[in-house]
């Protein structure tokens, strides 16, 4: 028998690991002295903690691990464990790739300008939320204020509760230099009666939202829409729905355009 630093040194595993892989079960020692608790094991161990280490290595959980050890697992079973660890691998490495597109997109960005970017874009989830809003074809972009005069008062009038800054949806795939299909929506919570004109319904969650945080007036929103557009398509991503303005901070909380915040949010899936 082998005391716990010899099979330390011989399996290259710490003795604080075997300590806790005695403690929970996975690899027990062959004897524990009653007086002295030296814990004694078998070279006939090494093929089981050399298996608990491939699987460690694979990125297996300790329970994982001892669901695998387990003789009366079934064949299936330990297929499906390893098919789900293999998903995973693969997402962590998606993940990276796209770290790792964004980092040589930042470098790029940063040779050319001699200065960190102007613009910063995020991907991220937008859970479903209901809104009240107001759908219309209106003659240019700068009339969307006539929408949102007309659902405020009656959001007022109604005492709805507001859940959240107010939303305009570009319907169009494609700019337009009149007739512009667009809808104006406030997020709300509770119950509001709808009419012909207002609608009430759950606005759809998007899974990948590019994002990215417009300051100053709405003048100089192209822009910002500009840098959105170049890095989705150098991120290779493609849109799949309607863009969307969120108003984080507007005419209701400020008169200086200057100082206004909008998120341009622009739904979008890999190619």
């Amino acid at each position: 028998m082998l005391r716990i630093g010899d099979f330390s040194r011989l399996s290259r595993v710490s003795v604080k690991a075997l300590r806790y892989y005695d403690e929970i079960g996975l690899l027990k020692p062959v004897e524990v002295d009653r007086f002295t608790g030296y814990r004694y094991y078998s070279a006939d161990q090494l093929p089981r903690l050399n298996r608990i280490v491939v699987l460690k290595n694979l990125g297996l959980s300790l329970e994982e691990v001892a669901q695998l050890l387990n003789n009366d697992l079934p064949v299936s079973h330990i297929i499906q464990l390893l098919h789900v660890k293999q998903a995973e691998v693969q997402q962590r490495l998606q993940d990276e790739e796209r770290r790792l597109v964004q980092v040589e997109e930042w470098l790029k960005r940063i040779g050319k300008e001699g200065i960190m970017p102007a613009y910063d874009v995020v991907i991220k989830k937008v859970n479903a939320q209901t809104v009240a809003s107001v759908r219309d074809v209106i003659p240019a972009y700068n009339d969307i204020g006539k929408l949102f005069n007309e659902l405020y008062p009656y959001l007022g009038k109604h005492k709805a509760q507001l859940g959240g800054p107010p939303i305009a949806i570009y319907h169009d795939m494609e700019y337009r230099e009149r007739d512009v299909d667009v809808e104006v929506a406030v997020p709300i919570a509770g119950s509001l009666a709808a009419t012909d004109r207002i609608k009430v319904y759950e606005l759809p969650a998007v899974e990948h939202l590019a994002c990215l945080i417009h300051q100053g007036a709405y003048e100089t929103l192209n822009e910002s829409y500009q840098a959105l557009m170049s890095w989705v398509e150098a991120n290779g991503y493609q849109m799949t729905g309607p863009d969307r303005e969120v108003y984080l901070k507007s005419y209701d909380q400020t008169n200086d355009p200057a100082s206004f915040v909008t998120e341009l949010q622009q739904p979008v899936a890999k190619k």
